[in-house]
């Protein structure tokens, strides 16, 4: 009996297809392996394989028509070969000529892991060395360079001596900052040390007043002079200002008061610390010494007659390196430039009678307002010239009722002429009074000042009748 043909089916998803690549002798079996569990086939017509459809093979020891063989597959066109890389291991089919022979590779390390090369690793290519590391820019160049800049001249010149030897030692960046940096810190410690040197001309060992750089022989600061000391001021002791200012004072040669002398010291004053830490400048300071020696110098020479003529008032104040130093002294002096003198100015107290005390006393206010007038005209300072009025016309009431005190016993030779100048005091401060208020300030001034050159000669009547002087010894105190 003859089973009727069915078709077979359709090929799909799980039909296995037909490799077109692979070749027909490894095909065969496949197919023989997949038909052997077939049904047989007797009596079956020869039929034209479909296409899709397998194609229909005998099989061993079984009747069946013949099948004829498969057509051949066209061979495949072979794929484009790939880029030879060049440093790929070669093949071992590649011929000698093709690329040369290898080293074999290392053996693997005791510990059983291949070792990597470092090639590998950072993902370069073996033969080529690895590139060097960029240089870093060194940071004492950074800081030379900085502290040249901000004028920090000898950390500037440490730091870039520092980076300069780094640089050269590590291979680093910065040469430039760090030779702008070194360049900087030399000629800023230059600088430095002139100005140094300079501040030290008037510092410390200066003394009060500064001080030249060597002493001339015999000669003391005059940090070293006392009250009462008299001087003498040696050839380049003193340094005067060539813009026509004060003189400055270094050095002087202390002799005995009994010997010729230009000057004598007669107290020193501390500017009050309530002036201010700072300088206040050489002509604040001026002014300030001026004023604290006045009550330096009364008191010293309270006969006001007795200087000689041709001594001034001097005042020896601290220059801006002696105020950095921390000195704030004035010294207070008598000095001739001139000529030279004997003897001393000193007042003693103790050889004072009441009459001749209590008459110095009296007059000694009027004399110190009056030497106090401005030196500029009228026009450029008329507030104080009307200023100084007023003072004047407080110190001639304030003469007037001390010579008419009744508590001192004038002598009877002296009482009447006590009386009148006590009177004119008192006219000269109503014309004082007129200066200070009225309208015609160079008038009422130079009224004032006719009343107190009428009142000379009672003064001089005064001092021969009490024994004090009168100034015509003044010339046989003169060397």
């Amino acid at each position: 009996m003859s089973k009727p043909a069915s078709e077979p089916p359709a090929p799909g998803p799980e039909s296995p297809a037909a490799d077109p690549r692979t070749p027909a002798h490894e095909a065969a079996p496949a197919k023989q392996a997949e038909r052997a569990g077939q049904s047989e086939w007797t009596d079956q017509p020869e039929q034209q394989a479909q296409p899709g459809q397998p194609e229909p093979v005998a099989v061993p020891g079984q009747p069946g028509p013949a099948v004829p063989p498969a057509p051949a597959v066209p061979p495949v066109p072979p794929l484009p070969p790939e880029p030879a890389n060049p440093w790929a291991a070669p093949l071992p089919s590649q011929s000698r000529s093709q690329a040369p022979p290898q080293p074999p590779p290392p053996p693997l390390p005791a510990g059983g892991w291949a070792s990597v090369p470092p090639a590998a690793q950072s993902g370069l290519q073996p033969g080529f060395p690895y590139p060097r590391p960029a240089p870093v820019t060194n940071g004492f160049a950074v800081a030379a360079l900085v502290t040249g800049l901000v004028v920090v001249a000898p950390v500037a010149l440490v730091f870039g001596i520092i980076a300069l030897v780094q640089i050269n030692r590590h291979k680093e960046r910065g040469f430039g900052m760090a030779l702008t940096g070194l360049v900087l810190g030399v000629v800023g410690t230059v600088l430095l040390s002139l100005v140094v040197a300079g501040s030290a001309f008037e510092s410390p060992d200066s003394g009060r007043f500064g001080q030249s750089v060597k002493a001339p022989a015999g000669s003391v600061p005059w940090a070293a002079l006392k009250s009462g000391d008299c001087y003498n001021t040696p050839d380049n002791g003193s340094r005067a200002d060539p813009e026509g200012g004060d003189e400055t004072l270094y050095w002087v040669r202390r002799v005995p008061c009994s010997a010729p002398h230009h000057g004598e010291v007669a107290g020193t004053a501390r500017i009050p610390a309530s002036d201010g830490p700072s300088y206040p400048g050489e002509a604040t300071v001026r002014l300030r010494a001026a004023e604290l020696c006045r009550t330096v110098l009364d008191d010293y020479a309270l006969d006001q007659w007795a200087i000689p003529d041709g001594m001034d008032d001097v005042y020896l104040y601290p220059t801006r390196g002696n105020w950095r130093s921390g000195d704030r002294y004035v010294t207070c002096a008598f000095e001739d430039r001139d000529g030279e003198h004997l003897g001393t100015v000193r007042t003693d107290r103790g050889s004072l009678n009441p009459a001749q005390l209590a008459y110095l006393e009296a007059v000694r206010g009027f004399n110190d307002a009056y030497a106090e007038q401005p030196s500029k005209g009228f026009a450029d300072a008329s507030s104080e010239y009307r200023t100084w009025a007023r003072r004047m016309s407080t110190a001639s009431h304030a003469e007037a009722a001390a010579l008419n005190r009744a508590s001192v016993a004038w002598p009877a030779e002296v009482k009447p002429a006590v009386r009148k100048l006590a009177a004119a005091q008192e006219a000269a401060a109503t014309a004082w009074d007129a200066a200070a208020s009225g309208d015609d300030l160079e008038g009422d001034v130079r009224r004032a000042r006719a009343l107190v050159t009428k009142s000379v000669p009672l003064s001089i009547e005064i001092r021969r009748g009490l024994g004090l002087s009168t100034g015509e010894q003044v010339p046989d105190l003169q060397a």
